[in-house]
């Protein structure tokens, strides 16, 4: 990759400050070692000067170039006044690395350059303070900007220990006048005490966890400035774990003391009141440099503060003192920041909407569609008011000169299977293929067997196609489908593998999309000249996360469950009650009725979590149920293991199915009307619901028993008692958004989406909606964001997301 210039002028600049900190190093101790430094130098200098982003910087490499011609005939006195008007030269160029810029600090090129000016140049950094800085993931003044702090501390009042009231958060000031490792006689629990005191009083500061960090750091004598909530205990005051800042002696600083105080994350080797004196000196030198990109009527009308203003006021507040919404991220320059991240995002969106709106894709015939009136007249039932709505929707999409891009979103058992399989017979109707990309084999096989079950009597070959299949039987599948005798392919990832063409990919159907990133979905698009896109999803989106993973598509909602479904009641059980759990299980299966047992299966722990399946199955075979066949299905499993054990447990021959979460989509058995799910509190809300979209799938009643560990915490059990409450998939997934965040909530990193800085989907919902309807208006009004005032956007937009967001060319 060609490396920028301003990147390999700061790396000579390094490599020019190296051998001149060896050589000043001890008094100079080292100076007689060190040969050819002149020619070193020189060669370093030709290189950085045509490099050197301003004339005067050029200006002070001449003057270091002849600060060091004739060095090596100097007398060792000289050398050495020499090398400390060189480190003086690098350190003046430095400064001016940092200011660049402030003559022209409404150009953007020049504002952009000095974001990305490396850490290390900002007062009090160096090389070796900038390592430690990347650990954090701060390598620009960009980087350090965006470093908010975690929190707030209100230290315009330092309370005396005496005032210190119990009940209260508070900031006091003292002397550590004792501290060492206690252990409680009863307990024999290890504790490590400190006796905080002042003129006034004293107050004990206590930590049960991280004893051998805090014992390494705190010592009689320290002054600490600390920071938690008052207890009190047999007339005592106590702290526990407070938060700590040390202090040399007694001081009147600005920057600690007298305000409120950012606190910001920590790392080995650099504590706070170093972290707070860089940002200092990162805010002094750049924030009210930085310029938003953002027009100013946009500004105007959402009430937005200066961009450089915010940031200011974000690190080191002086005008917006609520310490409140300051710690709650809701204070104005917060949210100012967070406008900026959602409405780039939504800005990408709505190009890339316009970009498909504009692309020329196929015009699908709908009129002459013979397998698809032979599919309805065979199902062995009507299809829903919802999905004609949406199958309807689906046929104006397909119709259109330009690509199809919808979601569909429907709660579990909704009936999305049918509505993609019409899809693909329109498309197949006229003359194409289509394609169904499930995230896990066992998804992908079930569809592979579901279809091929209603096709059976069509002249349709449906072919799977999974990581697992190899060799000639990949190859002759690969030939099929690249000629076109492969009609619907469905598969996982193995389907947008290099070496895979199609002859004629019409229509691509993505199954459980945020499994996926958007980059895997625009490389199976890729696969066709431009397909269509049907994306589905059965776990219901929250609307703000719909916006901003899917705000580039058009949304169908299958809200309507077939009729004849029994109802599902979900009841949530303690290890005691687990007797009356099993006797449920028996009563079903007396009635004819079938059973799942489900354990999780986390990635991290995925043999321990097989052996807790495989010895259940095993317990519950041997002691619990022994008159009933009891089976055990799981994601290791080959594939026609796998489908013996599925036909098994539907010809009735299995009663109790054990399984792991490989059942979680996609299986369909209208008799088993029981789950048992163990060690429940594992699972995500909206995986829970997953799970339970398995049983009710007959005009049978239903029971889920959510088996809860003895150990869970008040947080789990209410988590749990959610879902006995409601069956509503929507208020389920706005639930688990907000206890899990976005990042959980989506089980795996999103490719193609930001890790926002500042903005958080659920507490930033208003600014997301508004970040959205500007940049959707700003996009109508200039598609190609062509006019002068947009040409910054139109920049920014392409560097950050013009490969993520496969937008197409704009400008």
């Amino acid at each position: 990759m060609k490396q920028k210039p301003i990147d390999r002028f700061t790396e000579i600049i390094d490599a020019i400050a190296a051998p001149l900190g060896l050589a000043s190093k001890d008094n100079f101790s080292r100076l007689s070692n060190i040969k050819g430094l002149e020619v070193l130098l020189s060669g370093l200098i030709e290189e950085a000067i045509p490099r050197a982003p301003s004339p005067s910087v050029q200006a002070k490499l001449r003057a270091l170039q002849n600060n060091f011609t004739g060095f090596g005939e100097a007398t060792a006195q000289e050398q050495q006044e020499r090398i400390r008007l060189g480190e003086s030269l690098l350190a003046e160029m430095r400064k001016m690395l940092i200011s660049r810029g402030a003559d022209e600090s409404d150009h953007h090129g020049d504002i952009a350059r000095l974001l990305q000016t490396s850490i290390q140049y900002v007062k009090g950094v160096g090389p070796k303070i900038s390592q430690l800085l990347k650990k954090k993931g701060i390598e620009t003044i960009e980087d350090a900007l965006y470093n908010l702090p975690i929190r707030y501390e209100d230290r315009r009042e330092i309370r005396r220990v005496a005032d210190l009231k119990v009940g209260d958060r508070c900031v006091g000031y003292a002397e550590v006048i004792a501290a060492g490792e206690v252990v409680y006689p009863k307990s024999r629990r290890r504790v490590y005490e400190a006796i905080l005191g002042d003129d006034s009083g004293f107050i004990t500061a206590k930590w049960f966890q991280g004893i051998k960090y805090i014992r390494g750091r705190l010592n009689k004598g320290d002054h600490v400035i600390f920071c938690g909530a008052v207890r009190g205990y047999r007339a005592q005051k106590e702290i526990h774990h407070p938060d700590l800042e040390w202090v040399e002696g007694v001081e009147e600083d600005s920057l600690h003391f007298g305000r409120i105080v950012p606190v910001y994350s920590e790392t080995e080797g650099l504590y706070q009141r170093r972290i707070r004196g860089i940002m200092n000196q990162v805010v002094q030198n750049a924030a009210l440099k930085v310029t938003s990109s953002i027009p100013q009527q946009m500004c105007e009308r959402c009430n937005l503060m200066p961009l450089s203003e915010a940031l200011c006021e974000v690190h080191f507040p002086q005008g917006y003192l609520d310490i409140e919404r300051l710690n709650l991220k809701t204070s104005q320059p917060h949210q100012r920041l967070a406008f900026e991240e959602f409405f780039f995002l939504e800005l990408g969106m709505a190009l890339r909407r316009r970009g498909i709106a504009q692309e020329m894709g196929t015009s699908f015939q709908i009129t002459n569609t013979p397998t698809v009136g032979r599919l309805l007249g065979k199902l062995p039932f009507t299809l829903t008011t919802a999905q004609e709505r949406v199958v309807e929707e689906i046929k104006r999409d397909m119709t259109a000169p330009h690509p199809m891009n919808r979601l569909l979103q429907g709660d579990v058992g909704s009936g999305k299977t049918v509505v993609a399989l019409i899809a693909s017979l329109i498309a197949i109707d006229n003359g194409y293929q289509a394609a169904v990309m499930a995230p896990t084999e066992i998804l992908a096989e079930q569809h592979y067997f579901n279809l091929r079950e209603w096709l059976r009597e069509f002249n349709i070959r449906v072919v799977l196609l999974t990581g697992r299949i190899k060799g000639k039987e990949r190859e002759g599948l690969y030939r099929a489908i690249m000629e076109g005798e492969a009609q619907l392919i469905v598969g996982t990832h193995a389907l947008i593998q290099e070496g895979l063409s199609f002859k004629q990919l019409g229509l691509c159907v993505v199954d459980e999309q945020h499994r996926f990133g958007v980059m895997q979905r625009a490389r199976l698009k890729r696969k066709g000249t431009v397909p269509d896109l049907l994306v589905m999803t059965a776990t219901p989106i929250p609307r703000t996360l719909a916006m901003t993973l899917y705000g580039d598509m058009e949304v169908s909602v299958l809200d309507e469950l077939p009729p004849g479904r029994g109802p599902v009641v979900t009841k949530v059980f303690r290890e005691r009650e687990r007797e009356e759990a099993y006797r449920m299980v028996d009563e079903a299966i007396s009635q004819g009725r079938q059973a799942y047992v489900v354990y999780p299966l986390v990635e991290e722990s995925e043999n321990m979590d097989l052996r807790d399946a495989t010895q259940g199955a095993q317990r519950l075979r041997r002691d619990v149920f022994s008159n009933y066949t009891v089976g055990l299905i799981h994601g290791r499993m080959k594939g026609d293991e796998k489908e013996q054990i599925m036909q098994a447990f539907r010809a009735g021959e299995i009663q109790i199915l054990v399984a792991t979460t490989v059942i979680e989509v996609g299986i369909d058995f209208p008799n088993a009307t029981v789950m048992v799910v163990e060690h429940a509190e594992r699972f995500g809300l909206s995986q829970l619901h997953q799970l339970r979209g398995r049983i009710g799938r007959g005009s049978y009643s239903s029971q889920c028993l959510l088996m809860a560990s003895p150990r869970m915490g008040k947080e789990a059990w209410r988590r749990l008692k959610i879902m006995e409450q409601t069956t509503d998939g929507f208020r389920i997934a706005e639930e688990d958004l907000a206890i899990r965040g976005p990042g959980e909530f989506l089980g795996v990193r999103q490719w193609g989406l930001p890790d926002f800085r500042v903005a958080n989907l659920i507490r930033d919902v208003r600014l997301l909606q508004l970040a959205r309807q500007e940049a959707f208006a700003l996009i109508d009004q200039d598609p190609q964001l062509s006019r002068g005032e947009h040409h910054p956007l139109r920049d920014i937009i392409q560097a950050r997301w013009q490969k993520k967001l496969e937008l197409a060319a704009v400008g």
